[in-house]
């Protein structure tokens, strides 16, 4: 089976966060609708707001609060009523051994990346956008639905945050995704993005898909655990 780069699964996580959010609590929630490998279509929450960053996943009853700043990650299972809050860095830390346990010894190999303008453009979900391509290697690899109708300039930023603790052991793997990303950018921003790798060469999936984008006044709590859950310790955390 055909693997994305492993910084590019970190860039579908964060590629919809934007800049500009001035005093207070101001922020941007994103509404998205993301497909795993079968094309089974989850809806997927984006909250952002001063260096916090939420995701919602509704139908798995779970969240995933990260505050850069605090170096926190808190994931809460809202079934169980309950939370787990670790270091963000620690949390790269573990994740990134797991990742070389499960992969020993795979080397990626270094493919030459181009991207190309099709000259088509259609209207999705209310934005404008303009169809580019990504090439890996000679292959193509996924379609990307440009829209300049948003603003983002900070948003390397937050990807660079995010992907620090795998930086040494993924570095090949964020060297290709970091230049599809560069490349992209002068673009705008992606509202829908589709996956030529895990089809077998039976077309694209539809990847991620931005159904909407509001700029909202967002309370403190949308970035905390609610009050009444049970906060569970690590057992990693307890030694």
């Amino acid at each position: 089976m055909k693997k994305k780069n492993f910084f590019f699964l970190v860039l579908l996580s964060v590629i919809f966060l934007l800049e500009g959010f001035g005093e207070g609590m101001a922020g941007v929630v994103i509404e998205q609708v993301v497909r795993d490998r079968e094309g089974n279509p989850s809806k997927v929450l984006l909250y952002f707001s001063e260096g916090l960053f939420r995701t919602d996943h509704p139908a798995s009853g779970l969240t995933t609060i990260m505050g850069f700043k605090e170096d926190r990650l808190m994931m809460v299972d809202h079934r169980s009523r309950s939370y787990v809050e670790v270091k963000l860095s620690q949390w790269e830390r573990e994740v990134a051994k797991r990742l070389k346990e499960e992969i020993p010894g795979v080397q990626p190999k270094e493919r030459k990346i181009v991207v190309k303008r099709t000259g088509r453009a259609t209207g999705i979900n209310g934005f404008q956008t303009e169809q580019i391509e990504v090439w890996a290697g000679g292959e193509l690899i996924e379609e990307n639905w440009m829209t300049r109708d948003v603003e983002m300039t900070d948003i390397e930023k937050v990807m660079d945050r995010l992907a620090q603790g795998f930086s040494k052991d993924f570095k090949l793997e964020m060297k290709e995704g970091r230049e599809i990303y560069e490349k992209l950018k002068p673009y705008g921003f992606p509202i829908l993005i589709k996956d030529y790798t895990m089809t077998y060469g039976l077309g694209a999936i539809d990847r991620v898909e931005v159904k909407k984008i509001e700029k909202r006044e967002l309370e403190k709590g949308v970035f905390l655990p609610p009050p009444d859950y049970q906060r569970i310790v690590p057992e990693s955390l307890k030694k």
